[in-house]
């Protein structure tokens, strides 16, 4: 097996939680979201879930719902980071489950942070019982699309080039393979696209500081950053990606990502030529007679 190659400083990440932990952990509106959606979706399964995991959710919100469903007897808090409030500190690339022990395992906000997350998911699999679920929330690859493009802009124009300066986030077609690959069946994705306005962009950095959200990543550039870099970015920022009233908009793209545990008695998709009657009929033309509506990528359904 090759080494995974590690794009998170971990000292780096470590420390900037700690720091964040340290000024309050600042605003909750994107934890809350996603503990709600979760909360909803887990509300939509009837399936009976006795024990569950949470990997790295940054409040304990998601945990404690899971744990007044009656038929739950055992929620564990799995964190990443010594900094955050757990049952148990676990390394996400070796995660200390054992095999087919666990009915739920979710994450709400944290597994952006994983280095392998192929790794990850193969090991959740393989902790989950037959029909048991995986159901994660994370960032995905349109987050802070704003504050890339303005310091890509910027250091371009004032040091000639660019550092990595925003996590590469997952892209949402790229997560159904994962799940595929990682064996699960009934693999579902799904985005959720927040746009959150701020007076300027130094509010959003802000923000991001009081969440451990600083750049932590391996290969970041050590140099301080310039003061005129930083001055042209935040001047890119406003000009570019501004309302009519001033305030400017910050992109976070929640990826969902859902996957179970194979089980027998799960639905299956039918196998190629199984079908016992043709479209043609259903429709009632004649089959290559070019007469069917085609619907537009994307449109709406005609009324009948």
């Amino acid at each position: 097996m090759t080494d995974v190659p590690k794009l998170l400083d971990r000292p780096a990440l470590h420390a900037a939680r700690r720091r964040a932990k340290h000024l309050g952990g600042g605003p909750d509106f994107l934890t809350a979201r996603v503990a709600e959606d979760m909360v909803e979706r887990l509300a939509a399964t009837l399936r009976p879930f006795a024990s569950a995991a949470d990997l790295g959710s940054p409040t304990g919100a998601i945990a404690a719902a899971i744990a007044r469903r009656p038929e739950t007897k055992l929620v564990i808090r799995a964190a990443f980071d010594a900094a955050d409030e757990g049952d148990v500190v676990v390394d996400p690339e070796a995660l200390p489950f054992a095999a087919e022990k666990l009915g739920l395992i979710v994450s709400g906000l944290a597994l952006h942070f994983v280095d392998d997350l192929p790794g990850l998911l193969v090991q959740a699999r393989r902790a989950l019982a037959p029909d048991g679920l995986f159901l994660a929330a994370f960032l995905g690859g349109d987050t802070l699309t704003e504050l890339r493009q303005s310091f890509a802009i910027a250091e371009t124009a004032t040091t000639g080039g660019v550092s990595p300066r925003v996590l590469p986030f997952a892209d949402v077609r790229a997560v159904g393979g994962l799940l595929q690959r990682a064996g699960f069946a009934l693999p579902v994705t799904d985005v959720d696209r927040v746009t959150v306005r701020y007076p300027n962009p130094l509010e959003l950095m802000r923000d991001l500081r009081a969440w451990g959200a600083t750049n932590m990543l391996a290969e970041r550039s050590r140099k301080p950053l310039r003061r005129e870099t930083l001055g042209e970015a935040l001047k890119v920022y406003a000009e570019r990606f501004s309302d009519p009233d001033g305030r400017v908009r910050a992109t976070f793209e929640i990826v969902w990502a859902s996957g179970w545990a194979p089980h027998p008695d799960q639905q299956k998709p039918l196998k190629p030529g199984s079908a016992t009657s043709r479209l043609a009929d259903a429709l009632g033309v004649a089959e290559g007679d070019g007469t069917a509506e085609t619907l537009p990528l994307g449109g709406d359904r005609p009324s009948q």
